[in-house]
């Protein structure tokens, strides 16, 4: 199920007070390594990244494309020496083509690079891109860098000071001081700025070192950063190279065809079955995030593919009439009996059209032959509760508790398990779900509340009063802008 996880905590992030034009690029490096901001200039006043901001980033989550990313990071992670680390692929709402890493356990992929890139291949150089980053300790290093900066920044800034100070005393120029006040801020700036081109440079290679030992062609790499050429042509003519964050497409073109090209498996294809899932990933992404009409001219009748009918389904559903939507499920079902998607699409559909009791065997079927999929097991719960019949409560605990054991920051997860475990009449598990649901919101005042109220019916030492004890002990972070303890 494709659905927005707009419910979770905002992530805060502390950063040291710099200069404000260093301030600026710093604060991009300290936001994460990505393989496609290359044409950000850090000259320029830039808008605040969506995860720095205190409002909740646009977070998409989907039993499907989550796999398959799985799928596509499993052979790049295991080269790399990352398969314990449980690196997540995190997909975010954005129309953009851009990946990033902003710690070393996570990598941020926008749904509109899904939607942009035609194989496989594309995609995958862009995850070997960013596992270069991890890798490679490149975040922990940019932090090292920044300090030296700041360093340097600070003390070329005192210095400038001090000479503005004799200055005035013997009546020397003011404008040649005020400069000298500028130029170490600048020389900082660009330091790092080249500090992180190299980092960059540093992750393209080890992603073609990883494609070749996955006995993967490394030209989708180089189709992505064809496809930024033309986009950067306009800016290399009065843009200084020397103040981007990261090389231009045609130096990284440059750079990496050669090394590509000496791969044997530069010619290697995807294989049929990994091309098809990615073209139903396409389909599923455009059905859902398109209007009718955009969506209609990529996919339009005369086209009879799966993936078109896949996202034609799911446009109807989201914007036609349920029955018609059925009905084209339904078609895809019978043509692939065994895919869980399709069961998983059929019971959401119902389900969000006050169906919930028609809901709950599409899914039951979805949940089985996913082998028990935690984000589709977590919507069988929420069709189980949404019946308002005390007899599936029982199954509902059931499933959200399992599905929580795997998804735990899930807000609307925990509130539905409120939900089961009240209609059970167990309110001290229910005020402790509600608690829970509340801090993983960030509301920590009513997640005290409600897990003080759970504590005192739970049985001193049980698990449920050591677990709303920890909620009630947790001392919120503070947010470095107003001193303020974060959270309502």
């Amino acid at each position: 199920m494709l659905r927005k996880r707009v419910d979770n905590p905002p992530l805060r992030r502390s950063r040291p007070a710099l200069p404000s034009r260093l301030g600026r690029i710093a604060a991009r490096a300290a936001h994460g390594l990505g393989l496609l901001a290359a044409a950000t200039l850090a000259g320029l006043p830039a808008a605040q990244p969506a995860l720095a901001q205190s409002r909740q980033p646009n977070i998409i989550r989907d039993a499907e494309i989550e796999q398959l990313l799985r799928d596509y990071t499993r052979p790049i992670f295991k080269v790399a020496g990352l398969t314990q680390q449980n690196i997540q692929i995190v997909l975010v709402g954005s129309d953009s083509f851009n990946a990033f890493v902003a710690d070393g356990r996570r990598i941020f992929i926008n749904t509109g690079a899904l939607k942009q890139s035609k194989t496989p291949n594309e995609i995958i150089g862009v995850l070997a891109h960013e596992t270069g980053h991890i890798a490679g300790g490149h975040l922990s290093n940019m932090r090292q860098q920044l300090e030296s900066v700041q360093t340097a920044a600070i003390v070329g800034m005192l210095l400038a000071a001090g000479g503005i100070a004799v200055g005035a005393a013997g009546g020397a120029n003011m404008g040649g001081a005020a400069g000298a006040l500028v130029a170490p801020q600048e020389i900082a700036r660009r330091s790092l700025l080249s500090y992180q081109r190299g980092q960059e440079a540093s992750a393209d290679q080890a992603a073609v070192r990883y494609l070749t030992a996955t006995k993967q062609s490394a030209k989708g790499m180089l189709t992505t950063f064809e496809r930024f050429q033309n986009d950067q042509i306009f800016l290399s003519q009065r843009v200084d190279p020397y103040v981007l964050s990261h090389p231009m497409a045609t130096e990284r073109i440059a750079l990496l065809s050669e090394m590509a090209k000496k791969s044997p498996y530069y010619d290697a294809l995807d294989p049929p079955a990994l091309q098809a899932r990615h073209d139903m990933m396409r389909a599923k992404l455009v059905g859902f995030t398109q209007t009718p009409d955009s969506m209609i001219r990529l996919y339009p009748p005369s086209n009879t593919s799966l993936p078109a009918r896949y996202a034609r389904a799911i446009s109807a559903y989201r914007y036609g009439s349920i029955p018609d939507a059925i009905r084209q499920i339904d078609a895809l079902i019978a043509e692939q009996p065994g895919n869980p998607y399709f069961y998983e699409l059929k019971g959401q559909a119902l389900l969000e059209a006050g169906r919930a009791r028609e809901a709950i065997p599409p899914l039951r079927r979805a949940v089985q032959l996913s082998e028990g999929h935690p984000l589709i097991r977590m919507l069988l719960g929420q069709a189980l509760v949404a019946t308002e019949d005390k007899a599936t409560s029982e199954e509902a605990v059931r499933e959200l508790t399992f599905s929580l054991q795997r998804e735990p920051s899930s807000p609307a997860g925990w509130r539905y398990l409120a939900m089961a475990y009240g209609r059970k009449g167990d309110i001290p598990n229910a005020d402790l779900a509600s608690a829970q649901a509340a801090f993983m919101s960030g509301e920590f005042r009513s997640a005290r509340e409600l897990a003080t109220r759970a504590k005192n019916a739970f049985p001193l030492g049980s698990p449920g009063w050591l677990k709303a004890d920890d909620i009630i002990n947790f001392k919120p972070p503070v947010d470095p802008r107003t001193k303020k303890k974060a959270g309502p």
